[in-house]
Formats: structure tokens, sequence, C-alpha cells
């Protein structure tokens, strides 16, 4: 059986290999590329599963390569883990943006990582059409075509990432019904996903970005996750 792949884009070389031995230990088949432009060139020779995404670089940084690899027909469903050393939220909303998949800042333990990398693997593994039905809220603004895959506002398509895209769905489903965010994790990704809280609101939160006015349909509720405004009640097709 062909053994996963991960591509380590890391210019600490000590990080880099500590990474790759985790990974190899787990059974992961782990290849290290030490600059972006290295990484972008073996990633078109040699397409990973996931790429371990450092986004201080020497030359080309990790969001300009996160945005390569979805601009890519060949290569958007490669997953993507950022790890950055900054702690700063700008860098992994833009990240997540982007259509980074997950994201983790340094220092980090390294079964944690191993435990995301599998997580991304078995979300692209798990990943089912949706029912063909499509919803429509805010009075026709806004469009939720899960056969497609398809987000409409004002009759003009919103890329959105895999991620986005099965929150805004599962949410538009019932407008007015609280989702925590665990019920979110699982609606999106399957019970046996791990994702942090923290991860389900920079997601959320780049969503909203994505939406525009209309991201304040999405509405917070303290302590226990998100809705969708009641009011806007769906249209479903």
């Amino acid at each position: 059986m062909t053994r996963p792949t991960v591509l380590i884009v890391e210019d600490e070389r000590e990080i880099a290999d500590l990474v790759q031995f985790h990974l190899q230990r787990a059974g992961f088949d782990a290849s290290i590329a030490h600059r972006g432009k290295a990484a972008l060139e073996f990633i078109r020779k040699t397409p990973p599963d996931v790429v371990v995404l450092d986004l201080m670089l020497p030359d080309l940084d990790g969001l300009e390569i996160c945005r390569r690899i979805r601009a890519s027909d060949e290569h958007r469903r490669i997953g993507v883990i950022m790890v950055t050393a900054k702690g700063d939220e700008a860098d992994v909303v833009a990240g997540i943006e982007l259509g980074a998949d997950d994201y983790l800042s340094k220092p980090f333990s390294p079964r944690v990582l191993v435990a995301r990398v599998k997580s991304v693997l078995r979300r692209s593994a798990d990943a089912k059409p949706a029912a063909p039905r499509r919803i429509d809220l805010a009075g026709g603004r806004l469009g939720v075509d899960p056969e497609r895959h398809v987000t409409t506002i004002d009759g003009k398509p919103v890329e959105l990432t895999l991620t986005e895209f099965g929150m805004l769905h599962f949410l538009a489903l019932r407008p007015g019904f609280v989702r925590t965010r665990d019920q979110i994790i699982t609606a999106v990704h399957g019970r046996n996903v791990v994702l942090s809280s923290r991860t389900v609101d920079v997601h959320m939160t780049a969503l909203r970005r994505k939406m525009g006015e209309l991201g304040a349909l999405i509405e917070t509720v303290r302590g226990v996750g998100y809705r969708f405004a009641e009011g806007d009640a769906a249209s479903v097709e």
C-alpha cells in the first residue's frame, strides 16, 4: 500500500529534520524543501498529499506558496498546514482565506503535528458530495448550492474553501438554530477529526470576510457557537 506523502517546507534544518523523523515514524513518506521556490518545483514534479508549510521563508513566503497551490487546478486539493512563529492572528486569517486547511504555532508538539496531518488526509478521504439541494437566504441574495459546491452573493460566485463552504451550508440549513463548535466540526469533517475551537473561529472569521456585509448574518453566540440569523428563512429547492 502506498504511503501518504508529506512535503515539509521549513528553512530551519533542525526543525525540518525533527518533523521529518516523526512523520516517517508515523508511516508517512516525508520530504523536505528549505526554500519556497524549491518547494514549488517539488510540488510541480511530485505533488504530495499534504504540505507542512512554514510562513517565514527566505525567498517566497508561505502565504505566496499557499496562494499558488490553490490557484492551480492540478494542485488545489493538496492539504496545506501552515506553521507560524509569529502568533499573529492576521497571518493565520490570511492563510485560511487563501485556502490553508489548518495551522500550528511554534513551538508545537510533534505528536500534534502528526495528528493534524492525519486529520487533513482523513478529511480529503471522507469528503462526500452533499445532497443536491440549493438554499437561498437573505431575500435571495445568498445562494448555497451543495451539488455544484457553489456560493453566490447577488448572483456573483464567492470563492470559499471546502471548510468554509461546509460551515456555511451547515448553518444555512437551520437559520436561528445555534450550532456548537463541536457540532460544526463534526458536520463538516466527521467525528474523528481533531480541530480546536480556535481553528473554527479563524475559519468563521475568514468566511464572514468573504461574505462582505452578509457576513453579519452569521451570529456569534457567546460561549456556545454560531447561528445563521433568524428571519432569513431558507428556501430549499
